[in-house]
């Protein structure tokens, strides 16, 4: 099947990873209650390779901030359209937002919505 995703990379201090933790665990349980098929966030581990911009120049973490990637599934665009409206609107999430102590800023997160190109394993034959 087809999906569609919404991928991002942000900073987020050290010292505020484990608070980050609390509110992603929270934050995707949602996003999978309106109807998101996968919620993943992966830690920075391995972020260099020579000759490439790396995520940290991308999003001007400092060497105080943990890299972030993840992504959100949706079944197709029209989906992610409408269950990213009901997301925003779950008063839940601002109260998780305001209460988590993240430092979380908006404007140093890399984002975007993807159609698919190539998928490995191949499951045509499933396709619906």
């Amino acid at each position: 099947m087809n999906h569609y995703i919404d991928g991002f990379v942000l900073p987020i201090s050290r010292k505020a990873l484990s608070n980050y933790q609390k509110l992603v665990e929270a934050v995707g349980a949602i996003w999978l209650e309106h109807g998101a098929l996968e919620y993943r966030e992966y830690l920075g581990d391995d972020l260099t390779l020579a000759g490439t911009r790396s995520f940290a120049e991308l999003v001007a973490a400092t060497q105080d901030d943990v890299l972030i990637f993840g992504w959100v599934v949706f079944p197709s665009r029209a989906a992610r359209d409408a269950i990213n409206a009901k997301v925003a609107a779950d008063p839940r999430m601002t109260d998780l937002i305001t209460a988590s102590q993240t430092g979380f800023d908006a404007k140093q997160m890399a984002y975007g919505g993807f159609q698919p190109l190539v998928q490995y394993p191949n499951n045509k034959d499933n396709d619906q």
